[in-house]
């Protein structure tokens, strides 16, 4: 909950949903679970992407979802996410940073 869109509904969704998330090898298992990866028509040397796939679990694809729409705004720590962080590890702290950096920077990039 240390991230900007992720509250309690959408992590108690999260964890109650998809239950231990180390079953997953890798986030790229985990995108392709839920449904977020592209669809893709390929043939030879042509590779034609599409959108995302939307198989596996559409609750918690759609919650994610609205959760990312919170990064088309600039990258800030607000007062709400700052009191929601206070005992939290200056790591955890430093992940969600560096989570909102990124996400804020593909959305921009994939705006332009």
């Amino acid at each position: 909950m240390s991230m900007r869109g992720v509250k309690m509904v959408v992590a108690v969704t999260v964890v109650s949903e998809l239950g231990d998330l180390s079953r997953f090898d890798n986030p790229k298992q985990l995108m392709s679970f839920l449904g977020l990866t592209s669809s893709e028509h390929s043939s030879g040397p042509r590779v034609s992407r599409g959108r995302i796939t939307k198989t596996g679990n559409g609750h918690v694809r759609r919650i994610l979802i609205e959760a990312a729409w919170c990064y088309r705004y600039p990258a800030k720590v607000s007062p709400e996410i700052q009191k929601r962080q206070e005992k939290l590890p200056l790591s955890i702290r430093t992940i969600a940073w560096q989570a909102q950096l990124r996400l804020t920077g593909r959305y921009q990039h994939i705006q332009r």
